[in-house]
């Protein structure tokens, strides 16, 4: 019998481990989720520029109607009223906030317009700090801003920065020639002032993706000095993480592999949440005393149908 046994495994072959289990000799990191308080933070390079260009959006959904606007001869401390926007017989007000002036029409006069649309272009007047802002990082600073933080490189800060208009791209602004004055026919009348060269109103160029924001007044700004702008998109207390490794997947949905107590393992989806770039929120799907395996787990490649990273 004992010979027997012996001749078995002497043959070489390779004896497959059971379903769901590791290769024998494999090395597993495993890690258990925790708790903790979580801040979502993204990063920009950015600098301090002059007279920055931002948007304006729709407030609501409907037609929009502009106002002609007079060239302004000096920085404006009111709100300058620059369209309304008409829906359901009512009309809510478009203005440029006061210390900036109107720098153009983004869509074309009585069109319909959607709650959010960049539909007019400002110019701040002074000192703004200008942060580009790339297609990965669109959705995760545009959903919410709840805190914007500045630095300017070897020098203030840093500073809370206050956000101007929207951060979607803008397309050129447009500025309509000034109506012609009427003729006039009464040769007692008061004649008809025309608008001098200083008077003139420039159109704002496109823009990229970006946000524009202002630091306090006496934050001492160079024109072009570069800064960092850091933006908290959300904040959560007490929340189950794990580390990024150990989740495939992104946008709220993604994969672990837990390791059971027999080391077999199961892929098992979850609902994601915020990250710091280290760790990552699991909302559901996974409880505190299970284990999970460092890396995640692969997941095919849509292209190819391969294996991926997915994350």
């Amino acid at each position: 019998m004992v010979g027997l046994l012996a001749g078995c495994t002497a043959s070489g072959a390779s004896v497959s481990p059971p379903p769901g289990l590791a290769d024998r000799g494999t090395a597993v990191t495993t890690a258990k989720p925790t708790r903790q308080d979580l801040t979502n933070k993204v990063s920009l390079g950015g600098k301090v520029a002059l007279n920055p260009t931002f948007g304006l959006v729709a407030p609501i959904d409907g037609e929009v109607r502009f106002l002609d606007v007079k060239a302004s001869t000096g920085t404006p401390t009111k709100p300058t009223k620059v369209a309304n926007i008409w829906a359901g017989g009512k009309a809510t007000a478009v203005e440029v906030p006061a210390g900036a002036v109107f720098a153009g029409r983004l869509v074309d006069d009585r069109v319909k317009v959607t709650a959010g649309m960049p539909i007019v272009s400002a110019r701040q007047a002074g000192y703004g700090i200008v942060a580009d802002i790339d297609g990965a990082q669109a959705y995760q600073v545009t959903d919410s801003l709840q805190s914007v933080t500045a630095q300017i490189k070897s020098g203030p800060g840093p500073f809370p920065c206050t956000v101007l208009g929207t951060l979607a791209a803008l397309p050129g602004g447009t500025i309509p020639e000034p109506k012609a004055p009427a003729a006039n026919t009464n040769p007692s009348a008061a004649p008809v002032v025309q608008p001098t060269q200083g008077q003139t109103q420039e159109p704002s160029e496109a823009t990229g993706m970006r946000l524009v924001c202002t630091g306090p007044a006496d934050a001492k700004l160079i024109n072009g000095a570069a800064a960092t702008v850091e933006i908290v998109t959300a904040k959560a207390s007490g929340v189950l993480v794990l580390p990024v490794e150990a989740v495939a997947g992104s946008q709220g949905k993604g994969k672990v592999e837990v390791v059971k107590a027999d080391q077999s393992r199961e892929i098992r989806e979850v609902t994601l949440g915020l990250t710091d770039g280290k760790v990552i929120e699991i909302k559901t799907g996974i409880t505190e005393d299970e284990t999970v395996a460092i890396p995640g787990p692969s997941i095919p490649d849509a292209k190819s149908g391969g294996q991926g990273a997915g994350k």
